[in-house]
């Protein structure tokens, strides 16, 4: 799969394969091929392992060198160890800080992190089971941008194909969000740190 063969399924799906005809140009359907990516990626995001170095007598790990991250998972420091030292931390405006006894020195740390999954013309990250996901989310938003443009606009296809594109639009984005949701279901997480904010006793109530 790339962009390029997921771009024809959207316009299968969406009935727009006359070529000399298009309704939705090939950069709009690409922009609603991302946003489904993007939405997808939120739950089911591309795993990945930066090695990044620290810096000495400092707690912060800057993640500038990686991009579009969207989940951090966990951060070992130092690596290489049995067990593994996963230490707790905090992310905010593109680094992590480290909050156990451990500071940089220098090292490398390991960051296990989640981003948005690559689609172009080589690359596609995309597990194969889900790749209807993303077309049928990039047919709901190409609905909907559609139906909401040609609101109030003559329209050649009359009165109704708008409010049908509206409709067919809605019932596919509700459609795209059950499978999201059903995907957000089945994703189980290891707990591969401590938390830095521990969770709320399950057995016990301490009062306030």
């Amino acid at each position: 799969m790339n962009k390029t063969t997921m771009r024809t399924n959207v316009r299968r799906d969406l009935k727009d394969e006359d070529s000399g005809n298009y309704r939705w140009t090939d950069n709009e359907v690409d922009r609603m091929v991302d946003r489904a990516l993007r939405e997808y990626s939120r739950v089911k995001p591309n795993e990945l392992k930066a090695t990044i170095a620290t810096t000495s007598g400092s707690r912060t790990v800057s993640l500038s060198s990686i991009s579009s991250v969207v989940a951090i998972f966990a951060v070992e420091f130092p690596i290489d160890k049995f067990p593994r030292q996963y230490q707790r931390f905090t992310w905010f405006a593109g680094s992590v800080e480290l909050l156990g006894d451990n500071q940089g020195d220098g090292d490398n740390s390991y960051v296990y992190y989640g981003k948005v999954h690559d689609i172009d013309a080589t690359t596609w990250t995309v597990d194969v089971q889900h790749e209807h996901i993303i077309a049928l989310g990039a047919v709901a938003y190409a609905l909907l941008q559609y139906g909401s443009y040609a609101v109030n606009r003559v329209n050649v296809g009359g009165d109704r194909s708008t409010a049908d594109a509206l409709k067919w639009g809605r019932q596919k984005l509700l459609e795209f969000e059950t499978e999201l949701k059903r995907l957000a279901g089945k994703v189980r997480t290891s707990k591969l740190y401590v938390p830095a904010i521990p969770g709320n006793s399950q057995s016990a109530d301490w009062g306030t």
